[in-house]
């Protein structure tokens, strides 16, 4: 994907002024049920039409300089309905999750015997190669290079997956991509990155239309 995304000319910012804005997309049938969703391209139930017009409204306040969609349809579909106007950006897909594609973790761990997760044990081959986590946050880290010079001249937006945004938002806050186990993303949700004292931070985390009753599975 570096081959068509070059580097800037430039180094990113310094303490820019904008807020990150990421919106994970809403409800679909396999996240509901806690598949693992990374390539394959599902739509949206009617409650996560919903939670995407909801995500709309908390962030019709912000002027944004620069908006970013996964070519997936649940993003996409995402941003429509929260009535952002983004750009495709290929580099913003879910993790490439390989054998692992489709399946609840319940299940991978049954298999296996032991507590697996991907952010510890990682990945398998399947139909699709699979990603290590720090191919994902390789990949985070490019549209960074993309948003931080944006962010300079107003707010980004990002509707994205929610693997996918909690490993950027660790490379955001110059954490180990594995840090993103550790902050639980829900569909439909808004969170809020910015800088405070020129250190990159949350400001609003996981921010929806109710408070989760428990983790995220997907």
């Amino acid at each position: 994907m570096s081959t068509i995304d070059p580097l800037p000319d430039h180094p990113a910012p310094d303490n820019p002024s904008g807020k990150l804005i990421l919106l994970r997309h809403g409800e679909t049938d396999w996240s509901k049920s806690g598949k693992h969703t990374g390539l394959t391209d599902v739509p949206l139930t009617a409650r996560g039409e919903e939670l995407a017009r909801g995500a709309g409204r908390l962030v019709a306040d912000y002027d944004f300089s620069l908006v970013l969609t996964s070519p997936l349809q649940r993003a996409r579909r995402t941003a429509e309905l929260a009535g952002l106007h983004a750009d495709v950006d290929p580099l913003l897909v879910e993790w490439d999750y390989g054998g692992y594609e489709g399946r609840t973790t319940r299940d991978i761990r049954s298999e296996l015997g032991y507590n697996w997760s991907a952010f510890t044990h990682g990945v398998i081959r399947g139909d699709t190669p699979g990603e290590t986590v720090e191919e994902v946050a390789a990949r985070a880290s490019r549209v960074l290079t993309r948003v931080l010079p944006a962010m300079v001249e107003g707010d980004v937006a990002l509707i994205a997956h929610g693997h996918f945004l909690r490993i950027l938002t660790a490379v955001y806050l110059r954490l180990a991509p594995r840090f993103g186990a550790q902050i639980t993303l829900d569909a439909g949700s808004v969170s809020v990155l910015s800088y405070y004292r020129e250190q990159p931070a949350i400001l609003s985390w996981n921010y929806g239309a109710e408070l989760p009753m428990e983790p995220s599975e997907s």
